[in-house]
C-alpha cells in the first residue's frame, strides 16, 4: 500500500452534465495521461465512480500524487466557466461518506483542496475545504 499523506478534493471544472467518458478522453487525448486525474468521481446524482484503485497513482496534483488519493465531483463552474460550488446535495452526501471512509483508513492524511497546494493557481474544488471540514463530522 502507498504511504498516503493527502486526501485531495477536486472539481472537474466542467458543467454538471459532463460525462465521465468525455473527461477520460480529455485526460488521454489532450493531456496524454495514461492514468486518470482522480481515483473517484462523484456524479450529480451522488453515484461514486472508481476511476483507479487507490493502490495506484492518479494525476491530481503535480508533485504530490504518489502520496495522495484524489476525489472529484462533476461540476465546479457556472455557465461562464467561473468557479462555483455547485455540488448537489447528493454529491455532498457521497463526498462526506467517501472522505469518512478514507479518513478511517488513513487517519493521519491531511484533507485538502487542490488549490491548497503550493504553486497551484486554480480555484479547484471551488470551495474552501478547511472551512467545509469544520461543518462536517468525520
Amino acid at each position: 500500500m502507498r504511504n498516503i499523506k493527502y486526501i485531495v478534493l477536486h472539481c472537474t471544472a466542467t458543467p454538471q452534465s459532463t460525462t465521465i467518458k468525455s473527461i477520460q478522453r480529455y485526460w488521454q487525448n489532450f493531456l496524454g495521461w495514461k492514468n486518470p486525474g482522480y481515483h473517484f468521481i462523484i456524479k450529480p446524482d451522488g453515484t461514486v465512480v472508481e476511476m483507479l484503485p487507490i493502490s495506484k497513482v492518479a494525476n491530481g496534483v503535480k508533485g504530490y500524487n504518489s502520496a495522495a488519493i484524489h476525489i472529484s465531483y462533476i461540476g465546479g463552474v457556472d455557465k461562464y466557466q467561473k468557479p462555483l460550488d455547485n455540488r448537489t446535495d447528493a454529491q455532498i452526501k457521497s463526498q462526506i461518506k467517501l472522505v469518512r471512509a478514507l479518513n478511517c483508513k488513513f487517519p493521519t492524511a491531511e484533507i485538502k483542496g487542490h488549490r491548497d497546494f503550493p504553486n497551484v493557481i486554480k480555484a479547484c474544488p471551488s470551495f474552501d475545504v478547511a472551512t467545509w471540514l469544520k461543518t462536517v463530522e468525520l
